[in-house]
């Protein structure tokens, strides 16, 4: 069973003579997709990196890591915005690159697996320049997958794509990350609408839990619950003291 995630305490953003936000609470549950919505500069690829114990450049007085209590170091993977593809590689080498800079011998056939998996199959010799936008993100998809973690970091990784190339990589994503702890960032509400176990919206005036659509994600992207659940999560993020 993979860990769940929790973060508690107090995130410092504002500049000195501003408004801080609130103390955060922050949880998300074993195997689930937790969905954390808000708009920008409140602190969301901040509470990404303090969960995987990377540098922030931020202060921060609290406890972040698994709900087990233990740092996630070794068992956490993480998907940007930009897919982060070296140009100069192929696709398989840029699957492999993990295991290279940990000087491991790279696992050659599992490569092979996780690129079919995300429909790269005959893409794989290619470079970066040669892939289409959502190919370069499936590409970066196959990459945290072979890094075989139990909890999933991914912030805005769906954000600079087309409606329809999105779309298909939420689907996509949210059928191989099955079984593993995600925490997505995203300031799209029907994103979270879609994908969310759980969504959680983060703004200047703190963080709060928002009830999901009815039914189990991957929900209809078309379907009267998730834009309902839009419309919601937009007014939410256009009135957050309302």
């Amino acid at each position: 069973m993979p860990p769940g995630l929790r973060l508690t305490g107090r995130l410092d953003l504002a500049p000195a003579d501003g408004p801080a936000l609130p103390p955060l609470s922050l949880t998300a549950p074993a195997g689930r997709w937790t969905c954390l919505l808000g708009p920008s500069g409140v602190g969301k690829s901040t509470i990404l990196r303090l969960l995987a114990g990377l540098p922030t450049g931020v202060g921060f007085e609290g406890e972040a890591g698994g709900d087990d209590r233990r740092p996630l170091a070794g068992r956490v993977a993480w998907m940007a915005q930009s897919d982060l593809l070296l140009p100069w590689l192929s696709v398989t080498e840029n699957v492999m690159l993990g295991a290279r800079l940990r000087r491991q011998r790279p696992d050659r056939a599992r490569a092979r697996e996780m690129i079919e998996a995300v429909g790269l199959g005959p893409h794989a010799a290619k470079t970066p320049s040669e892939l289409s936008g959502g190919m370069r993100q499936r590409a970066a998809l196959a990459r945290l997958l072979m890094e075989d973690r139990p909890v999933a970091l991914l912030d805005e990784p769906f954000g600079a794509l087309d409606v329809r190339t999105r779309a298909e990589m939420q689907a996509l994503a949210f059928r191989v990350l099955a079984g593993r702890t995600v925490l997505l960032v995203t300031h799209d509400a029907h994103e979270a609408a879609r994908l969310g176990h759980r969504i959680l919206l983060l703004t200047e005036a703190g963080l709060a839990e928002v009830e999901p659509p009815e039914g189990e994600p991957i929900r209809d992207p078309a379907g009267p619950a998730v834009l309902a659940a839009q419309a919601r999560l937009t007014r939410r993020l256009l009135e957050p003291d309302a």
